[in-house]
């Protein structure tokens, strides 16, 4: 038989082609996505047999799984440990951009060491299924939800990290509410008789904290940052430009909780001359001195302020009422002169990076206007 006798054409829509050998047998071939043709690496003895070969790899150029047959054999791929994929994530993780915060990296690496790693650390990140998510995650226990909602958003977090990174195919963490939790009951703001008595019974040094956190609405490390330069006693303004944490190395002074955390806040001009006066009797002269120092001179602990503020709310028959609600009260009675919500947003300096502007812009004059309805309230004028 001559050679090419018996060769079939492939039929139109068919992929690559076969034909018959001299010995009887068929070859298949067939043209690869680089443009070059390839042959199977043995004959066969029958050709339904070698449209089966050419099936498959057909198969394979379609999932994008073919290589040439003369390609080296690809590495075989680490099986990466949540721990292992962990540990380099945190140290990289950015949020809108920049690093976490010291105190924020601290919490994730608490939650991880505690709560996560023990149980799932050990698993391939490729490997966690839904059922070893929905496992772990009801050993946490209902008792803390709080704590499991941060640690299944951590969790989820790192793997939709890992999916981006070709480290697994997708994200098992599809409990829906599980990185959310609701507040047994509703903050219930001060009034102003609790307010005036929880003043009374802090120590004198510390009553104009209490003054600016509730009527100002300014967080606790906002408040033991503020420094002599940051009062502008002319105009009756603070300008919240810093907060501290404290860390597990110690105190660390950064940036706000967001860019319109970075804000200035109008005083009351009732509180003015408390803050004057609290300026003149306990804040050393220099423009770097601390509002509201320890008695070392640095940075006022949580701790040490918080014996003498639970004292003095349990004095007003308020156990319930945590340093931050005062925030929560001045944003309720901030709410009472008719601020906007844009105006509001301005004046806690809580929201998105995004919104802070719009809100900052919506807000321009109207902080003022705020501070003084805010004094006619404490007046009993409005």
């Amino acid at each position: 038989m001559a050679r090419g006798t018996g060769r079939k054409d492939p039929k139109p829509g068919t992929f690559g082609s076969v034909h018959q050998l001299p010995s009887g047998r068929y070859r298949a071939s067939y043209y690869g996505p680089d443009g070059r043709r390839y042959k199977a690496p043995t004959t066969f003895t029958a050709q339904k047999a070698a449209r089966s070969w050419l099936a498959l790899r057909q198969s394979e150029i379609i999932s994008k799984a073919w290589m040439p047959p003369d390609a080296p054999a690809a590495a075989p791929i680490k099986k990466v440990t949540l721990r292992e994929y962990a540990d380099e994530w945190l140290p990289k993780r950015k949020v809108r951009g920049q690093p976490l915060k010291q105190r924020t990296r601290e919490h994730y690496r608490g939650l991880l060491n505690d709560h996560i790693l023990p149980t799932l650390g050990g698993l391939p990140v490729a490997a966690i299924t839904r059922d070893d998510v929905e496992s772990w995650y009801d050993k946490l226990g209902a008792q803390t939800p709080t704590l499991r909602a941060h640690c299944y958003g951590l969790l989820k977090t790192i793997l939709s990290s890992a999916v981006s990174d070709g480290k697994a195919a997708v994200n098992p963490c599809v409990l829906r509410g599980a990185g959310t939790v609701k507040r047994a009951s509703k903050t219930k703001p001060a009034t102003l008789a609790e307010l005036e008595t929880i003043t009374a019974e802090m120590p004198a040094k510390y009553q104009a904290m209490i003054l600016l956190a509730s009527w100002c609405a300014l967080r606790f490390g906002e408040l033991t940052e503020l420094r002599r330069k940051d009062v502008d006693t002319d105009e009756g303004v603070i300008r919240v430009r810093r907060a501290v944490v404290r860390t597990e190395v110690g105190f660390k002074i950064e940036p706000p909780k967001s860019d319109a955390g970075v804000r200035d806040v109008a005083v009351p001009p009732h509180m003015m001359t408390a803050l004057k006066n609290h300026m003149d009797k306990y804040v050393a002269s220099q423009p770097n001195s601390l509002l509201f120092p320890a008695d070392h001179g640095g940075h006022l602990a949580p701790a040490t302020f918080y014996r003498w503020y639970y004292k003095a709310r349990a004095n007003a028959n308020r156990e319930d009422l945590r340093f931050h609600d005062l925030r929560h009260t001045g944003a309720v009675l901030a709410a009472q002169t008719g601020a906007t919500l844009a105006e509001l947003m301005a004046r806690l300096g809580h929201s998105t990076p995004a919104a802070a502007m719009r809100y900052q812009h919506a807000a321009q004059g109207a902080d003022r206007r705020i501070a003084d309805l805010l004094s006619k309230i404490a007046a009993g004028e409005a």
